[in-house]
This record gives C-alpha cells, sequence and structure tokens, in this order.
C-alpha cells in the first residue's frame, strides 16, 4: 500500500488514536486524539494550547501513535507512525471542522475554539500491521523526507537450505525454492525465531 492510502484509512477507518509524547522527565505520558486529515504531506490532529498534551508536542516536537481497526485481535489491522510534529496554527481549523463536525458539540462557537491549534505530524515512519489476513501482512512507510528503515530478519548466504528455521517460523514465511532462504518480508512476524534456531547462524537481524 502507498502512504497515501495508508494515511487516508488511519483517519477514516480507525481515526481515535492512542498517542504518546514525553514529559520534562522524559517519561512517556499517552492520551487519545482523533487524526482529523492525512494527505500526501502527513497527518493532522488538534488540540487546545492550554493542556498539557500542548506544552509536551511543542517541547520536543515529536510524538508516537498506534491505532486499530477490528472487532478482536484476529480481525485487527493496526498501525503505527512516529515522526516529526510541529504546529501549523487555526488556519486549517474551519476545513477540519467540516471535515469532522461532532467538533461542533466539543467547541460550539468560534470563541471557545480560540484556543485550538493544528498540529502535523509532517516526516516520520509507521508501519502497517493485518492480523486479519493469513498469513499475516505487514508494510512499512515513510512521511517526508524519512529514509526507510530495515527492520526484522534476513538470511545470509551462510544458509544450506537445512529448513531448520522452517519448523519454528510461525507464519510459513521463508522461501526455500532458492538457496540461501529468502523471508518473505510482508509476511513476518518478527519473532526471531529463525534467529535462534539456525544451526548455521545464517540468520541476522535487519537494522
Amino acid at each position: 500500500m502507498k502512504t497515501k492510502e495508508i494515511l487516508n484509512y488511519l483517519e477514516k477507518k480507525i481515526h481515535s488514536v492512542i498517542i504518546a509524547t514525553v514529559d520534562d522527565k522524559g517519561l512517556p505520558v499517552t492520551c487519545a486524539i482523533d487524526i482529523m486529515d492525512g494527505d500526501e504531506n502527513g497527518l493532522y490532529f488538534l488540540t487546545a494550547k492550554g493542556k498539557g498534551f500542548y506544552n509536551r508536542l511543542k517541547k520536543s516536537g515529536y510524538a508516537a501513535l498506534t491505532g486499530m481497526n477490528g472487532r478482536d485481535t484476529l480481525s485487527c489491522v493496526a498501525i503505527s507512525v512516529r515522526g516529526k510534529v510541529r504546529e501549523i496554527g487555526n488556519a486549517p481549523l474551519q476545513k477540519l471542522f467540516e471535515k469532522n463536525p461532532y467538533m461542533n458539540e466539543i467547541y460550539p462557537t468560534e470563541k471557545s475554539r480560540q484556543a485550538l491549534t493544528v498540529f502535523q505530524l509532517y516526516e516520520g515512519s509507521g508501519e502497517w500491521f493485518d492480523l486479519s489476513q493469513k498469513p499475516i501482512e505487514r508494510a512499512s512507510f515513510t512521511i517526508g523526507n524519512e529514509q526507510t528503515k530495515m527492520q526484522g530478519y534476513e538470511i545470509t548466504h551462510k544458509c544450506n537450505g537445512c529448513k531448520a528455521c522452517q519448523s519454528v517460523c510461525p507464519q510459513n514465511c521463508i522461501d526455500f525454492t532458492i538457496i540461501p532462504a529468502v523471508i518473505r518480508q510482508e509476511n513476518c512476524l518478527h519473532c526471531g525465531n529463525c534467529l535462534s534456531i539456525c544451526p548455521q547462524k545464517a540468520v541476522i537481524r535487519r537494522g
């Protein structure tokens, strides 16, 4: 999936997420927010300037969030994003209220909205994780100028095709049609079983 499609899913299908910032002691603090908009330039959400959340965003300029959509674990799609955030002011407020009309119930007057300001997560990386598929599906994506970072595990040229790792792979996502074998990264849980069991020490951690 393309980044824009994933961010659109996050905005429309998930919408409410848990976002983490850090306090003055460097300790994590979480709160619930709604993703009000998303496009090729990032994600948009709002808060009131009087909140501690606002102060933490301004001080660190960084946040991480996760949202989930599904009835239970095995029907769940989860999206996680982490990256740089910046305040872009109240100019987008009208658009965000039009896209999210329930906000009129929370801030019903123009005067009450004077406390609000919009933040943009403009550069970062994230992951799409779909447990409703068999095998599972995952995809990494980036926002802005962030570079993709390799994660998970990789099989090196030391592999002799013994298939020891096949017996412990929960998603059966190792392809032995070629040697060295190849892990299908889009189906991998990143559990590390292959690394632990490989007698040839052919598996390495990426990133």
